[in-house]
């Protein structure tokens, strides 16, 4: 999933590879490092991955060298600040037409991801947090009630992803506008997000 992880001018997120929290101390660093570079290492005949591998060593080069990290850091902060918003602090009172948005938004984002890898595609809290430009707290309601209604699992790897059940939800209600979805990779990996216009497709999915 790391393609999805691009976003304007290029910016590669190393937290995001690393499936961490950019206030992650140098200890969780470490252990995290060594648990995918195991995983992903070309030698590795079951998970072996060179190119994810490349990407888990560029990022712990720059992530566990203090000040590599801080002069990252600042930059990331920028980054972070021209990915478009999806939804606004001051709307909070249109809370349930807000909750079915991010619940579309997040069937749509791990229908993508599970397609792409059916067996091991899922994403992460913090990917998805800026793919859809809403803060974290913002995302746990949507998730806990997605997980109730078995359209949403956690992998083994930590990753969310989406069940059969929440594929047959999509179908079910005509939610899969597959040039739309193909959109939101390819936006992805080549530029900001669009929230907005991945989103705009998927209407009455909660129904």
């Amino acid at each position: 999933m790391g393609t999805i992880t691009a976003d304007v001018a290029g910016f590669r997120d190393y937290y995001e590879i690393l499936q961490l929290s950019p206030n992650a101390d140098e200890e969780t660093i470490s252990r995290v490092f060594r648990i995918l570079v195991k995983r992903y290492h070309p030698d590795n005949g079951d998970t072996g991955n060179t190119k994810k591998f490349n990407e888990v060593m560029d990022a712990y080069r720059i992530l566990s060298d203090p000040e590599k990290r801080a002069a990252y850091d600042v930059k990331y902060d920028q980054n972070r600040a021209t990915v478009l918003k999806l939804f606004d602090e001051a709307s909070a009172s249109d809370s349930f037409e807000s909750d079915r948005r991010v619940c579309e938004g997040i069937l749509s984002l791990l229908y993508v991801a599970r397609r792409r890898d059916p067996g091991r595609g899922g994403v992460g809290v913090i990917q998805m947090e800026r793919l859809l430009g809403c803060p974290s707290q913002h995302l746990e309601f949507p998730l806990w009630y997605l997980r109730q209604k078995t359209w949403v699992e956690r992998l083994e790897n930590g990753l969310l992803a989406i069940t059969a059940a929440g594929v047959d939800k999509m179908i079910e209600q005509n939610n899969i506008v597959l040039r739309r979805d193909r959109l939101i990779a390819e936006k992805a990996m080549g530029g900001a997000p669009d929230p907005a216009r991945e989103l705009g497709g998927l209407n009455g999915l909660l129904r």
